[in-house]
């Protein structure tokens, strides 16, 4: 493995949920340890397993591993850490500003920014203090932190003054009034990133289009600022020898083939590896030990019958939809999950039963639109532009609140302007135009905020509170957006994962972030379920095995209702497809 020649000290490994970063650092720990090399492993995923893999409680202290010499592991608990970090925050004001804007600050401090940048503040000593890792020759990070973030941490310290002046919008700079007392420590730490003596990024990806390309999206913007010394894996790839004669089996080896042989241009000038599609758990020593070798060996394993899976279908979830006539209908989930698909199922199947629907994305790939476009009567279907929404949203706040500032002022807003939280308000202002159709037909919408960011659009005085204060007392029936999406009378939510446990675990966190929000969530779809095919390969049946614990947990544990969607040989594009997905089940 390219990524494992000549190794420096720090070893960092970032990609999307569900690509395989932690059981890659793990097994990357372990193999170094075995060379004789002292490792201590950090994990800071908010939805990390590490523990799990090596079957031990690890816990937020750094914990050496029984079975390994030489490893030791320290989990840093994220949402533990936002606690910490809020509390020092919003502490000293408690008692002294009125409770509703306490409430204010708390929730500008929830999201996914502040998780991030409370993590780093806690690992960062890890990258500055020598005393602390002194007995350990390298530190492998399983979750590197984001370039929004390490640009947030470059930030002069002129934010701070610019916040409690009330220039600032409620969105990523808020996370940074805890940070003044770190920030030579920050400086460091990123100084250390952007070093490649010191430090190596490893990109972790599957073998599909989408996934390749939000990481070459991620090498430009780390790239960008200095953190150049960049690797690519790409996980889980399906081996020739394990297609044999199972159609199956060979259309997803010819997709990913393709998928690589596609890779974007950015990506082909960094050292590469490939890691095989492993047909057991990746739980436990011997599984970790397996899966950087090419053909590893896993003893005698009795291959089952094909798995076979009696769970709803996504007609059986439309079909209950469709009893409402009208409504909007709210896909969520991480990338990679197969929302958009999905998405454009539901809509096909609601159109084919004679009810009129709008389909709506802001994805990138426009594939469905010119697929979808009037190829079925009832189904129209709109794209939002996520980067020319942005812009405008951007423009708009600049126009307003930036006329007053000073030149330092502008570039901090601008900066603050930057961050993920503003392309999904954006986007949901762009959305709103469209949720009031949903009175008298059936609007499905695709790429749906995160909620967190329904938060903040209800925290920080946007439309729903000013129309709350303004009508209440008038008598008057009103609703806004917000109102709507907490109505499960009119809005249903679909949370989309995969039968994995990363993918899993993320859902139950969103499931978690709506609920805060007032919205609960009203069915789960998993989708790509080999367990709900009738695949012959014995490779792949070993894999539908292991997805049926996970299937478990989102039928009894996280799901009031939910469907199983099986993983297709033929990419679900175009009407006579999109139909057949939402019927299969084996």
């Amino acid at each position: 493995m390219k990524f494992l020649e000549q190794p420096p000290r720090f070893l960092f490994f970032t990609g999307k949920g569900g690509v395989g970063k932690t059981s890659i650092a793990c097994a990357t720990a372990i193999h170094l340890a075995s060379v004789g090399k002292r490792v201590l492993l950090v994990s800071t995923d908010p939805a990390s397993n590490v523990g799990q893999v090596f079957g031990i409680s690890i816990g937020n202290h750094i914990t050496a591993i029984p079975a390994v010499p030489n490893l030791a592991a320290l989990e840093i608990d994220p949402q533990a850490a936002a606690q910490v970090y809020r509390d020092r925050i919003v502490g000293p004001v408690r008692g002294i500003l009125p409770e509703a804007v306490v409430k204010g600050i708390e929730e500008q401090l929830s999201g996914a920014c502040t998780t991030e940048i409370a993590a780093f503040d806690e690992f960062t000593a890890l990258l500055t203090d020598t005393a602390l890792t002194k007995d350990y020759d390298h530190v492998i990070f399983d979750t590197a932190p984001t370039g929004h973030t390490i640009r947030l941490l470059q930030l002069p310290g002129a934010w701070s003054g610019f916040l409690e002046e009330g220039k600032g919008d409620a969105s990523c700079l808020g996370p940074l009034a805890g940070l003044e007392k770190q920030r030579e420590q920050y400086k460091d730490a990123v100084d250390a990133l952007a070093d490649s003596n010191r430090t190596r990024l490893i990109l972790v990806a599957r073998a599909q289009l989408s996934t390749l390309r939000e990481v070459a999206r991620t090498h430009d913007e780390l790239a960008g600022i200095g953190l150049k010394q960049q690797y690519l894996v790409i996980n889980g790839v399906l081996q020739s020898k394990d297609v044999l004669d199972d159609s199956l089996a060979a259309a997803i080896y010819q997709r990913e083939q393709q998928a690589i042989k596609a890779i974007p241009e950015v990506l082909k000038s960094l050292p590469y590896d490939e890691v095989s599609l492993k047909s057991f758990n990746l739980v436990g020593l011997d599984a970790l030990r397996q899966l950087l070798v090419d053909n590893p060996f896993i003893g005698n394993v009795h291959i089952d019958e094909a798995v076979k899976l009696n769970e709803p279908t996504l007609s059986q979830l439309v079909e209950s939809i469709a009893e409402d006539e009208h409504g909007l209908i709210m896909l969520m989930g991480k990338g990679g999950v197969g929302k958009t698909t999905i998405a454009a199922a539901v809509a096909v199947e609601l159109a084919h039963r004679g009810l009129a629907v709008h389909l709506t994305t802001s994805d990138p790939a426009a594939h469905l639109s010119e697929t979808l476009h009037g190829s079925l009567e009832n189904l129209t279907v709109s794209k939002i532009d996520p980067h020319e929404e942005t812009e405008r949203y951007r423009q708009h706040v600049l126009a307003t609140k930036g006329t007053k500032l000073d030149a330092q002022g502008r570039a901090l807003l601008e900066e603050d302007l930057r961050s993920p939280c503003t392309e999904e308000i954006a986007v949901f202002q762009a959305f709103s135009r469209i949720i009031k159709e949903a009175g008298k037909k059936f609007v499905v919408m695709d790429t749906a905020p995160t909620g967190h960011t329904l938060l903040l659009l209800d925290a920080t005085g946007a439309y729903h509170r000013e129309v709350t204060r303004q009508m209440g007392k008038t008598g008057m029936h009103y609703t806004t957006p917000m109102m709507q999406l907490q109505d499960s009378k009119r809005t249903k939510v679909l949370i989309i994962t995969l039968a994995e446990t990363t993918p899993v675990l993320e859902a139950a966190n969103l499931q978690e972030d709506l609920r805060r929000a007032g919205i609960e969530p009203w069915a789960w779809v998993v989708n790509n379920s080999i367990a709900a095919t009738s695949t012959n390969s014995p490779f792949l049946r070993r894999r539908a095995t292991n997805e049926l614990h996970e299937i478990e947990a989102v039928k009894n544990k996280y799901a009031k209702r939910y469907a199983v969607v099986p993983l297709l040989s033929e990419e679900p594009i175009g009407v006579k497809r999109l139909l057949a997905l939402s019927e299969l089940q084996n």
